[in-house]
Parts: structure tokens; C-alpha cells; sequence
């Protein structure tokens, strides 16, 4: 328990000391107006209230990743908790704030037209549709996986067709309507399920001190299959939104263009990300606490099984029926206050780079029904290959999203330090995966790390005469 509580510690901590340097770093200007003001339309670009944007920006973020991602990073032992707090602090929380306060900074830019401003206009054309097609990627997947969660949750009288339906049309008004009538409405209803959950769960923990192990006496532990699930990458890709997630910086434009000042910013964008490092922090830790601490027992109920099956084994053995049934519904929030704004995001994205203009129901819908009917299809694909391949692209955005951040940085003369390392760590991780995963090439590990190390140094050269080319620029100007 002692560990836990030193995580939980760490993180709260990062907020307000690490969280602070790199406000520092970026320069807010109180005095600027932001986007809600510079181009309010009444649909996209509204200003709110600092608490509801950060409870929109956190429901946005904290879908089944810090849930499930957790729950499958536990497997690889306490390696999970030093994964989660420092990714949190130094890699995930660093890329929302800086990629949230450069959209706010540029009127609302979503993500592929910011990244392209950096790394230049064929990148920004591959991030355009790769950005499109994780955002239905997201869309699809977190309907399938809250649909079948409430159909176990309402028993016969409903199928899993229904609420796939019922959510779907969800997402369709929440992807078209003015983000204030219905995403503004609900979300504190969603927050409070899933802030109860989470409170819920820790204090339960708390009631079981004995039931977690500590650090140092499970340090040495391994996976069983650690041979074709290496904790280098595998548990890096595995907690994704617990750590860092490229979907983040996303959904971080739509609240860029509804924040009032910027310096809220670390309070919406950096925050957001530490609590949902609490929040993966807490299911990790039930996860393995459930089983008294035998990571052997959890890896064997997990066989044949989703975490679905844990997280409601957990809840009401932990909570009683009617705790059991609130915390599912803040796991059932989670997911689907994450689909219905991947696909308005979707649409924001299509329309900046197509030039539509959005005031008008008529232009919307232009731009969403293809993504509907794309978002449709993709939920005929089997959930678990829909997962897997999720998690890779969510990853690989967000390299692209640390590297634009660290050229930016450079070209404003900023320490560029506080992305260069995540880029280079989380290049290595994604690439590595590619190249072993079953999902990937299958090539053999040795082989798959030399690659990686293999990118990951020319980046770093390519970077290196980008910086000695700006100097120059510098230099000649002066």
C-alpha cells in the first residue's frame, strides 16, 4: 500500500511542480483573448466555464484506456505504477498541455494542421487522414465495447444491437449539435459516475492494505509469455491513455476553442491527464488487489476474458449491487464520452482541412455522414483486432505530435528538452512494436529493437541539423 500511495503522491505532486515548469516554459499571456472569444460561432467556438471545460477535456481523454489499458499493464508487474506516474508527469501530461495551448494559440488548429505547420506539408497530409481514421477508429470501438457492457448490466430484456444503436445515435447529435446544448449538459452527469467509481474503488483499496504488494518484493516478477509479450514495448502500448495517448491531443482543440484564458490552461490540459493518471493508477492497483497481490491468479482469470469481466467482478464485490452498478455506469461513461467527441473531432478535422465552414447544420452534415457510415462499418470488425490496432495508432500519433511540439519549441528558442525525450523514447517503443507485434511485421525481437534504435538515432540526426540550420537562420539575421 505504502508504494501506492507514494504513485498517488507523485502525480498530485507533478501537477503542481513539473506541471508549473512547463507552463513557465510555454508563456501564458492572461491577457490575450483566446479563440472562444476571437471566433465564437455559437457551435464550436463558445466560451465556458473552466469547470466544465476541464470536466469536458477529462471525460474526452479518459475512455476505456486508463480502465483497461491498466488493468493489462498490471500484468507486467509493478513496472506499471513507474510507467504510469512518470509517463503521466513528464511524457503524457506535457503533450496535452503544449498541443492544447498551441491550438488555443492558433485560433483552434486541430491536431493534423499543427503538426503540419512544424514537420511540413506531406506530413500534414498523412496526419490529416491518419488523425480521420483514428477518430473512427476510436468512434467504433467505443461503442462496441459500452454496448456490451450494458447489455450485461440490463440483462435479458435488451441486446447488444440495441444499445449499439441507442449509442451510435448518441454520437450522431453529440457530433452535430453546438458542443454547449448536449456534451455541456451531460458531461457532469458522466462525471459524476465515473469520479464516484474511481473514489469508490480507492477507498476500497484502502480497506485492503495487505492485499497489494509493494514494490521491491514483486520487482523481479515476469509475465509467463514474456517471450512474445516483452514489457519492452508491450506494456507501453498496452497503458496508453494512462500514461500517454495521442487521441488526447485530439480532442484538446475542442476545448481550446471554448477556454476563456489561458492561464487555465495547465489547470484543463495538464491536469486532465494527471487525474486520469489517477485513475489508471487506481485500477491497476484493484486489479492485482483483487487477487491478493498474485499477478499469476489475475493473468489467468484474464485468459479468454475482457477486462469487462474483471471491472464488474470488482465493482460490486467491492461496492455491493448498487455501488456495483454506479461504478459500471462511470466505466460505461468513459468509453462513451470519448466516442461521441473522437467523432466530433472528426468532423472538425475533415472540415479545417476541406475549408467548410461549420455554422450551418447544412455544412455538418456534409462533412459527418461520410463518417457516420464509416464509423458503422468499422464496427463490423471484431472488437479485440479493432483494439489492438487502436492502441499502435494512438501511440504513433503520439510521436508525431512530440516531435511538431520539440521543432516548435526550438524555433521559439524554448527548452525543447521537455518533448525531445518522450519523442525519442516513445519512437522507440512504437517502432519496436510494429516490427514484433502479431499485428505488426513479426519479426524477431532482436531484430525489431535494432530497427528501432536504428530510426530513433536518424531522427535524432535529422533533428540535429535542424537545429544547427536554425542557428544559422539566427545567425544570418542577426
Amino acid at each position: 500500500m505504502i508504494t501506492f500511495c507514494i504513485a498517488l503522491l507523485l502525480l498530485v505532486a507533478g501537477y503542481f511542480v513539473y506541471g508549473a515548469l512547463v507552463e513557465k516554459v510555454f508563456g501564458v499571456n492572461p491577457g490575450r483573448q483566446t479563440p472562444a472569444y476571437t471566433s465564437t460561432d455559437g457551435i464550436d467556438y463558445i466560451p465556458m466555464p473552466t469547470w466544465r471545460v476541464f470536466l469536458i477535456q477529462f471525460l474526452n481523454i479518459a475512455g476505456l484506456g486508463p480502465i483497461f489499458g491498466a488493468i493489462m499493464g498490471i500484468l507486467y508487474g509493478p513496472s506499471a505504477y513507474l510507467w504510469i506516474v512518470f509517463g503521466t508527469i513528464f511524457g503524457g501530461a506535457v503533450h496535452d498541455y503544449l498541443s492544447g495551448m498551441l491550438s488555443v494559440r492558433r485560433n483552434g488548429a486541430s491536431l493534423p494542421e499543427l503538426v503540419g505547420d512544424e514537420l511540413g506539408s506531406g506530413v500534414k497530409q498523412v496526419m490529416r487522414i491518419f488523425s480521420l481514421l483514428l477518430m473512427i477508429l476510436v468512434g467504433a470501438v467505443f461503442v462496441v465495447n459500452p454496448a456490451n457492457l450494458l447489455d450485461l448490466l440490463t440483462g435479458e430484456n435488451t441486446t447488444t444491437t440495441m444499445w449499439t444503436a441507442i449509442i451510435f445515435g448518441y454520437y450522431i447529435l453529440a457530433t452535430l449539435l453546438p458542443i454547449d446544448k448536449l456534451i455541456g449538459r451531460l458531461y457532469p452527469l458522466f462525471g459524476f459516475a465515473l469520479l464516484f467509481m474511481a473514489i469508490g474503488i480507492m477507498i476500497s483499496l484502502f480497506l485492503r492494505p495487505d492485499s497489494l504488494p509493494e514494490f521491491h518484493e514483486a520487482i523481479g516478477y515476469t509475465r509467463p509469455d514474456s517471450d512474445v509479450n516483452p514489457i519492452f514495448p508491450m506494456m507501453f502500448i498496452s497503458i496508453a491513455c494512462g500514461a500517454i495517448s495521442g487521441f488526447h491531443a485530439t480532442q484538446s482543440p475542442m476545448m481550446a476553442r471554448c477556454l476563456k484564458n489561458e492561464k487555465m490552461g495547465r489547470r484543463v490540459f495538464y491536469g486532465a491527464m494527471v487525474v486520469e493518471g489517477i485513475v489508471a493508477l487506481i485500477w491497476a492497483a484493484a486489479a492485482i488487489a483483487f487477487f491478493n497481490g498474485s499477478f499469476d491468479a489475475l493473468s489467468e482469470f484474464l485468459k479468454g476474458k475482457t477486462p469487462a469481466i474483471l471491472v464488474n467482478d470488482i465493482s460490486v464485490g467491492w461496492l455491493g449491487t448498487f455501488g456495483g452498478i454506479l461504478a459500471m455506469l462511470g466505466v460505461i461513461a468513459a468509453p462513451i464520452t470519448s466516442g461521441d467527441t473522437a467523432l466530433r473531432s472528426a468532423r472538425l478535422i475533415a472540415a479545417d482541412f476541406l475549408h467548410i465552414p461549420q455554422k450551418k447544420i447544412r455544412n455538418r452534415l456534409l462533412v459527418s455522414i461520410p463518417i457516420f457510415i464509416l464509423a458503422w462499418l468499422v464496427m463490423m470488425i471484431d472488437f479485440e483486432v479493432l483494439w489492438r490496432y487502436f492502441a499502435w495508432c494512438n501511440q504513433t500519433l503520439a510521436v508525431f505530435t512530440l516531435w511538431a511540439l520539440t521543432v516548435w519549441l526550438a524555433k521559439e528558442h524554448k527548452c525543447y528538452w521537455l518533448t525531445l525525450i518522450p519523442a525519442l523514447f516513445m519512437t522507440m517503443v512504437t517502432v519496436t512494436y510494429i516490427f514484433f507485434a502479431q499485428e505488426g511485421f513479426r519479426l524477431s525481437y532482436s531484430v525489431s529493437l535494432g530497427i528501432a534504435v536504428f530510426v530513433t538515432l536518424l531522427l535524432s540526426f535529422l533533428f540535429i541539423r535542424f537545429l544547427r540550420t536554425l542557428s544559422k537562420r539566427v545567425s544570418i539575421k542577426r
